[in-house]
């Protein structure tokens, strides 16, 4: 069952996306998902590292400049950012609030926060449950090119 929340995250998923306890999310996946040419979902893969909350109405999102993902989110600037965990499952969805800037092969975009959504199991489900979300690995080292160059990025002003 999803309800909404309203046009802001929460103060727990500010501080879960907010890179504070980076180390501890690497190696964990979110879904992003925009919009293609055709009208049609595009679904890419995420991580932590590549997604910050800079407050309850702003998120900065590097991805790769080249990425139909890129293209999407710049032509439409719409996108979805689907967070699902057992202690959550919840879809972000954000507006693009212009145009990328580029860090090389990289491009970030600072998306406003347009509504949430929670999804939980409808009470006739019983006690289904989330038991895992989406996890890689091995997970990148801080202290990597790409990893510095992603950071470096999300913080550029």
């Amino acid at each position: 069952m999803t309800r909404a929340l309203g046009p802001t995250l929460s103060p727990a998923l500010v501080e879960r996306l907010s890179q504070r306890d980076l180390e501890r999310r690497l190696g964990v996946g979110l879904g992003f998902v925009t919009v293609d040419a055709a009208g049609c979902p595009h679904p890419m893969l995420v991580s932590y590292l590549e997604v910050k909350a800079y407050d309850a109405r702003t998120l900065g999102l590097v991805i790769q400049a080249r990425s139909a993902s890129a293209r999407n989110l710049a032509e439409r600037g719409v996108g979805t950012l689907v967070v699902i965990e057992p202690e959550r499952s919840v879809y972000v969805k954000a507006r693009a609030t212009g145009p990328p800037l580029r860090a090389g092969e990289l491009a970030r975009f600072t998306l406003a926060v347009e509504d949430v959504l929670e999804d939980s199991p409808d009470p006739g489900e019983g006690d289904v449950a989330i038991t895992s979300g989406i996890h890689y690995g091995p997970p990148p080292a801080l202290d990597d090119a790409r990893a510095k160059a992603v950071l470096a990025a999300l913080r550029a002003g």
